[in-house]
């Protein structure tokens, strides 16, 4: 089982962001290794999507390959050849809102998102497949958790909502250096006040149209759903979509610690809250779990494959599960 302290908040907040990502290469490489020897984070194995040449019809062929419009121009069956793909093209969505600069437990949000980013390129990039990034910054304010995403005192004056954000966009490209300097630029983004808008930076990797690929949405995903429900719909129509979740623990429910300063870095607006209340906290909860199951329901009708990484777990022990899970679910428990 990996250290979870092996890469602490602390060194991806010093400034180091070099020596962060060559301990997480590290960790990923131990674990990861090997799960998917010869084998793709998305597509399925199988003849091939892309379309290729048209054939006489033979006893045999599958009919749902039935080139129409050449068997009308010629009045003799003909079936669609596809090509098989050979390389994989993926593409992250990158959430670093405000709201992501934040942890209670050994991780900071922002620490697993880029580690989560580590991972995915270690699983991608090899045989010539390709990684890109879209990585979204700051935006308009809003609420947070459970109508309110409060975030404890230290991070009040850091300022208001920065109105429109950074959107970066990182061209996709092969091999493994080009991942890495990928990773590089994504642990170099300055977080800034404010929200990013989840649903643009989604719609990002929906234009322009790409050939069928992977496309990984990372991000706590506390804007509200109907924000980017859309957005990841349309994505799920083309490409094969994993949603991966960043969770604290403090963001499902409130410790009772008495009175408590808290502030919402994407608003900065500040509250003090009474956690000894049993009620307020027993609502705190409810409201945390309706709005996680209306994300799940979200990513659910989208299609799209949905990872949880809480920031007080082994990340890196429950993305093995997920990836080897996903393997299983693919080949039905029988190897290729």
């Amino acid at each position: 089982m990996a250290r979870a302290d092996a890469v602490t908040s602390t060194d991806a907040t010093s400034g180091r962001p070099e020596a962060v990502l060559s301990r997480l290469q590290l960790l990923v490489t131990r674990k990861l290794d090997g799960l998917l020897q010869g084998d793709y984070v998305g597509l399925l194995p199988g003849p091939g999507s892309e379309a290729g040449e048209s054939r006489e019809y033979r006893p045999g062929d599958d009919v749902r390959r039935m080139d129409w419009p050449v068997t009308a121009r010629t009045t003799v069956p003909h079936v669609r050849r596809t090509v098989a793909d050979r390389e994989l093209e993926t593409w992250l969505a990158v959430d670093l809102s405000a709201s992501l600069d934040f942890g209670t437990g050994r991780w900071l949000k922002r620490d697993l998102v880029i580690a989560a980013a580590a991972a995915i390129a270690h699983l991608t990039v090899r045989g010539g497949n390709r990684i890109g990034a879209v990585v979204g910054s700051g935006g308009t304010g809003g609420t947070g958790v459970a109508g309110g995403a409060a975030v404890p005192g230290g991070a009040a004056g850091r300022g208001g909502p920065v109105a429109g954000g950074t959107m970066l966009r990182l061209p996709a490209r092969p091999g493994r250096k080009e991942a890495q300097v990928l990773l590089r630029s994504i642990a170099g983004v300055e977080i800034r006040p404010g929200r990013t808008d989840l649903g643009a930076l989604i719609d990002m990797l929906n234009r322009p149209p790409r050939r069928r690929g992977v496309a990984v949405v990372i991000s706590d995903f506390l804007a509200p759903p109907e924000q980017w429900g859309r957005p990841i719909r349309k994505l799920g129509v083309r490409h094969d979509v994993l949603a991966i979740e960043v969770v604290d623990p403090r963001e499902l429910e409130l410790p009772d610690v008495g009175v408590l300063a808290l502030v919402d870095p994407e608003t900065g607006e500040l509250h003090e809250v009474q956690t000894a209340d049993p009620r307020l906290r027993r609502r705190y909860a409810e409201a945390a779990s309706a709005q996680r199951a209306a994300i799940a329901y979200e990513l659910r009708a989208a299609g799209a494959a949905h990872l949880r990484l809480r920031t007080d777990s082994d990340w890196l022990l429950d993305m093995v599960r997920f990836v080897a899970g996903q393997r299983h679910a693919r080949t039905r428990g029988t190897t290729r």
